[in-house]
């Protein structure tokens, strides 16, 4: 584990990307459970998925949970800022 800086206030990950303030635990349930508005989406800042989701049910409820599922197994998932969310 690394020394926080102020440019990786929560660390950085094994490759030397900071992480994000945001939990990549938060964002898969959010998706699994509200992705049919989103909810996930606009969480980690992507704000123009969400929409897409919002507007589409989730893809029916499909796409939102391939989207959570992939967002709690995946250490590559970014916020809007492209920090590494943290797991």
């Amino acid at each position: 584990m690394t020394v926080p800086t102020p440019q990786a206030p929560y660390g950085v990950d094994p490759q030397g990307r900071p992480y994000s303030d945001k939990s990549k635990i938060v964002a898969g349930i959010l998706q699994i459970f509200l992705g049919g508005l989103g909810i996930g989406r606009f969480y980690v800042g992507s704000v123009g998925v969400g929409i897409a989701q919002l507007l589409t049910c989730g893809g029916l409820g499909i796409w939102a949970l391939i989207d959570g599922i992939i967002f709690l197994v995946s250490n590559d998932r970014t916020d809007k800022h492209g920090r590494v969310l943290r797991g």
